[in-house]
């Protein structure tokens, strides 16, 4: 029987302080791998991650103080 594992793989925190998480899906047939595909998406300073992992969350907590935010928002409405 195949399942599917899905993990987040890497983790980066950009520059304007948006974060870069690339996911690896991982297709397991009896234990053993037989393929494996990424998925990358962006989270922007004050998006909602409660679907992400914990680590996201957590990185995310650090990192986007309210002046983050604000800034944030700042930057793409000009």
């Amino acid at each position: 029987m195949a399942f599917t594992e899905t993990f987040a793989y890497k983790i980066e925190i950009n520059e304007n302080k948006t974060i870069g998480v690339r996911r690896a899906d991982i297709i397991l047939k009896d234990g053993v791998e037989v393929a494996r595909s990424y998925h990358r998406h962006l989270i922007a300073p004050g998006d909602n991650v409660t679907a992400e992992t914990q680590q996201v969350q957590d990185l995310a907590n650090a990192v986007w103080t309210d002046e983050v935010v604000a800034a944030y928002a700042n930057s793409i409405s000009q």
